[in-house]
């Protein structure tokens, strides 16, 4: 039988009954269809969803998208955004449409799941060494001539696992060598010396072909543009020293590959004065929060601070709680804690309140702490806060938000519901 495409596993999606899986939806949508839900285009906030309820701006998140498509091509980088971010097949698609490389991904799950919704090009910016994960991978490769797939090496004994578990496979498996950001940082060969013994042992197989060089420089100790750039250099530099060694000559273009969401405009500076070499260059940028970007820590981290010419990206998440409980004049607790809201960076922050379809900004309200189920507001004299009102709060970190959430409405700005993202983490 014909595997399914990426386009009809997308619309599979939209057939998945509306059940106990899924919070925060209207309790008598159970056992419409996410398409049948979609249809009756309910209102956030007079359609009877529930909180706590998680909810991702249309405008804002289609902004982000037409941003980054845009801030790639002026800078003539490849993208493939990092799936871990949202998980999410239908942003996937999107990113796509958008014109994106492909998809880059950290584990072996996650290649799976772009698989499944038709992604033909996956990097995986991680090792990998797991036997039975190798072979479906050489299974998937051998099966789909259009499958285009990337990860890293970063060790001769890396190199020596995957080759063992591929042998007798017939499609090599791209490989990149990954270069640390310093000492100390996450993975990645710390020295060059170390690196021209990882890409002779991939030349030693028949099972791998080395492709190109990545890093990511969001590990660089102390970070500042100028440490970056110099990492960044290093990484550019390690591509053209093992072009001249002749490392890439069973490859059809060389990958450098960097960039996580912090950093991208030094990334997009180095990565132009790479120099010409023996084969076309992929400059692959990974940058992956961008999608929903936040009101916390990328907010202050964006690159668009820096380059404010280039644009902005807007917070399209919002996580809607309803106060439950006002027991002291400054203390009041809603119901949504850490199973709802990203916390491991910084805590949500209050936006608006909501009572009788009237909204205003959150004057005097502060979040405090998260219990598991519950949010500890602190509460000023000038807070207008009563039990029953919806409070809307900011989140920080987006890859902490989607993977708490399987089914996330997408609302216009008056608050119609025009989508439901399904997320798979």
């Amino acid at each position: 039988m014909a595997r399914e495409t990426g386009t009809d596993a997308l619309s599979r999606l939209a057939g998945e009954r509306v059940d106990h899986r899924f919070k925060g939806l209207p309790p008598d949508a159970a056992g419409l269809t996410v398409a049948e839900l979609t249809d009756q285009r309910r209102n956030l906030f007079s359609g009877d969803f529930s909180t706590p309820l998680l909810a991702l701006s249309a405008e804002r998140l289609e902004h982000n998208l037409a941003l980054m498509e845009a801030y790639t091509e002026r800078h003539g980088l490849a993208f493939a955004p990092h799936g871990k971010t949202s998980m999410a097949p239908q942003l996937f698609a999107r990113q796509v449409e958008r014109g994106a490389w492909g998809i880059t991904v950290a584990v072996p799950h996650q290649v799976w799941v772009a698989r499944e919704f038709g992604i033909e090009r996956v990097f995986l910016a991680n090792e990998l060494v797991d036997p039975a994960a190798l072979r479906r991978l050489a299974a998937e490769l051998s099966a789909d001539p259009g499958f285009r797939f990337v990860c890293y090496v970063d060790s001769v004994r890396g190199v020596e696992l995957m080759d063992a578990a591929l042998a007798g496979t017939d499609r090599p498996v791209d490989v990149v060598v990954e270069l640390a950001a310093g000492e100390g940082a996450r993975t990645g060969v710390r020295t060059e010396a170390e690196c021209a013994a990882v890409a002779a042992a991939v030349a030693a197989t028949d099972t791998l072909r080395l492709v190109g060089v990545a890093g990511y420089e969001g590990e660089v100790p102390k970070a500042d543009p100028e440490r970056v750039a110099a990492y960044l250099r290093r990484l550019t530099g390690l591509a053209a020293t093992l072009d001249a060694e002749g490392r890439f000559a069973g490859a059809d273009e060389i990958v450098v590959s960097a960039g996580g969401s912090a950093w991208f405009d030094q990334v997009a500076e180095v990565f132009a004065e790479i120099p010409e070499l023996s084969l076309p260059v992929l400059k692959l940028l990974r940058s992956g929060a961008y999608v929903s970007h936040d009101d916390g820590h990328y907010r202050r981290i964006t690159p668009f601070n820096r380059v404010p010419g280039e644009g902005a990206l807007e917070p399209a998440f919002r996580l809607w709680a309803q106060v439950v409980s006002r027991p002291e004049p400054g203390q009041a607790f809603a119901n949504a804690g850490k199973r709802d809201a990203a916390y491991d960076l910084d805590l949500p922050e209050a936006q608006v309140v909501r009572r009788d379809g009237v909204e205003r900004p959150a004057t005097g309200v502060e979040v405090s702490a998260l219990s598991d189920q519950h949010m500890w507001l602190r509460t000023t004299p000038e807070a207008d806060v009563v039990v029953g009102d919806w409070i809307g709060f900011g989140l920080s970190h987006p890859c902490t938000s989607f993977d708490k959430w399987p089914l996330i409405p997408v609302a216009e700005a008056d608050g119609t519901v025009v989508e439901y993202i399904r997320t798979f983490f």
